[in-house]
């Protein structure tokens, strides 16, 4: 049996496993970012070091769905970093202006207070994992060099040469600073941005 010639400009036809590979491709994604988002919404609700059966539970998933997707729970928080960066990039890559460096100090302390605001939940729980895996560490040693990076370019040389100085605002605007700010001394959000700012009034003038 001969096969039928295609007509000159016609589209080629799609194979049935292609469209079954595809269709799977697109299910396997869905699923990881629904496993991802389950590990982020575990977090927000204050379970900070979730089992993969949680997750799994969460997500809507089977656990054997979970390590069939990810070889093993640090593949699950890559994935949830991906969507926090995704879902925070407006936040991180706001531009910082301002006539004076102190406007522009101002508008970066406001950035800081939404960002770790946003990012409380699932920073606190991927800390307590931390020690236990070298995604994390790596992530939160970029992120710790972005924020210092950012500082030095909005302050002048009077505060980023004074080595004390710069060393003490940056510690007043760190997550961990943040943290302890609504964890252990359970602070409003508002409450502990109003902090931040009277630690580097006080430490700036």
């Amino acid at each position: 049996m001969t096969k039928a010639k295609r007509k000159p400009g016609a589209e080629p036809a799609i194979q049935g496993d292609d469209v079954r590979s595809d269709g799977r491709r697109r299910r396997s994604d869905a699923n990881r970012r629904r496993i991802a988002q389950a590990l982020i919404d575990l977090a927000i609700d204050g379970d900070i070091a979730p089992s993969a059966e949680r997750v799994a539970e969460r997500a809507g998933v089977g656990r054997r769905t979970v390590f069939r997707l990810f070889s093993d729970m640090e593949g699950v928080y890559s994935e949830a970093h991906a969507l926090m960066i995704a879902r925070l990039g407006p936040i991180i890559h706001e531009a910082v202006e301002g006539a004076t460096w102190r406007e522009r100090l101002d508008q970066l302390i406001d950035r800081r207070v939404r960002l770790f605001e946003e990012i409380l939940p699932i920073k606190t729980a991927s800390d307590a994992r931390r020690a236990h895996s070298p995604f994390l560490q790596e992530g939160h040693a970029e992120f710790t060099r972005l924020l210092r990076g950012v500082l030095m370019f909005v302050a002048p040389k009077s505060v980023s040469e004074d080595r004390t100085l710069f060393e003490a605002v940056e510690l007043a605007l760190s997550f961990e600073t943040w943290r302890r700010l609504r964890h252990e001394q359970r602070l409003s959000a508002k409450s502990a941005g109003a902090v931040v700012r009277r630690l580097v009034d006080a430490l700036l003038d």
